[in-house]
């Protein structure tokens, strides 16, 4: 048994080893900052509800009437708090690239909580309640995010009231925030575990894993 738990603790010092930490480079930022406000905007592109502004004056004169799809309200809604929603994503050091950032449990960490519910003694040097907790990369990319999201507000509103028929990605992160030998990570895109690099990596990473606690469970 002694040997079946250290065998486990190995295998499981293998998969938080792997998951080495890095800081989040700006095109990594610039585009998950990207992601998470065009969706929110997405989310609430089709509404006809018709706003009132401006002041009743004595004279009589009506307030103005705009449509929320259009209005600055629907801006400032989407982008409130855009950056706390970078703490729901989890590092999956098995993808390459930007592709390692992304919302849900990685591959071997689902198969490590899979064997501490087959009751197997599992230590990543940190409570089981804190494994779901933002890694230290994506509570610094949150910080990045406030960061550039100030520094190029002005930039936004040009394209949420100018420019939205391009994809803020690209009108932000190409032709604002990114030199061109900084843009790589734009073209990065997840196709799944299914032929993909990445995704092949993920899971021979949790069979590793599993295998390794499966040999000490036979000794």
């Amino acid at each position: 048994m002694k040997a079946f738990i250290l065998a486990v603790v190995f295998a499981c010092g293998f998969a938080a080893g792997s998951e080495d930490e890095r800081l989040p480079n700006k095109c990594e930022v610039c585009k998950i900052l990207t992601t998470e406000l065009q969706e929110a905007l997405e989310k609430t592109g089709r509404s006809k509800e018709v706003l009132e502004v401006g002041e009743v004056l004595d004279t009589g004169k009506r307030r103005r009437k705009i449509r929320y799809n259009t209005s600055e309200t629907r801006l400032t809604e989407a982008v409130d708090n855009i950056c706390e929603r970078i703490l729901q994503y989890k590092v999956h050091a098995e993808r390459p690239g930007s592709l390692r950032y992304a919302k849900g449990s990685s591959q071997t960490m689902m198969t490590l909580k899979n064997l501490v519910n087959k009751g197997v003694k599992v230590d990543l040097g940190m409570p089981y309640e804190l494994w779901d907790e933002p890694s230290a990369e994506v509570t610094d990319m949150k910080k990045q995010c406030e960061t550039m999201l100030e520094e190029y507000e002005e930039v936004v509103e040009d394209w949420y009231f100018h420019h939205q028929d391009r994809r803020l990605e690209n009108f932000l992160c190409e032709n604002h925030v990114l030199k061109t030998s900084e843009q790589d990570c734009l073209k990065e895109v997840w196709k799944g575990d299914t032929g993909d690099k990445g995704g092949a990596e993920e899971v021979s990473g949790a069979e590793r894993v599993e295998s390794a606690a499966h040999d000490a469970g036979e000794l």
